[in-house]
């Protein structure tokens, strides 16, 4: 991290590609895992799990969540018999939920375990990718 540290203060204001790239990167270890755990019943649920990143008006930042696609919610979201619609598959899934009879049926916690799991070797593909690219941009300029 020192090292990392040293490279940024050489090389000045990190080009913003370089950390969405590496943030894209690290993150793709969670999704990977995410989608393996997902509970199968149609397979539908682990195509509705995707990588979104965060809009930010700060340059050097860049944040990526795992979410389900929106573009999927006709198949995640079922109506009722009167026609509203009660629930979120993937969410119960997820979190578990409370079924008719008032039991609590547990979730799977398939997505916050793949980043729980995970969370030291997304750091370090994140800050090795991050060295790489740094190094790129210290070559390329010539300071080195």
């Amino acid at each position: 991290m020192r090292e990392l540290e040293r490279s940024l203060k050489q090389l000045g204001k990190v080009p913003q590609k370089h950390v969405t790239a590496s943030a894209r990167k690290g993150m793709n270890i969670a999704l990977k895992q995410s989608k393996a755990n997902a509970p199968v019943d149609t397979g539908m649920l682990k195509k509705g799990i995707v990588s979104k990143g965060e809009r930010s008006r700060q340059k050097g930042k860049k944040v990526y969540r795992i979410m389900f696609d929106s573009r999927m919610n006709d198949i995640f979201q079922k109506p009722n018999k009167e026609g509203k619609i009660t629930g979120y598959y993937p969410i119960s899934q997820e979190y578990g939920f409370f079924a008719k009879n008032g039991r609590y049926i547990p979730g799977y916690r398939f997505i916050s375990d793949s980043l729980t799991d995970n969370v030291n070797k997304i750091e370090k593909t994140i800050v090795s990718e991050m060295q790489k690219k740094i190094d790129a941009e210290i070559a390329k300029a010539g300071l080195r």
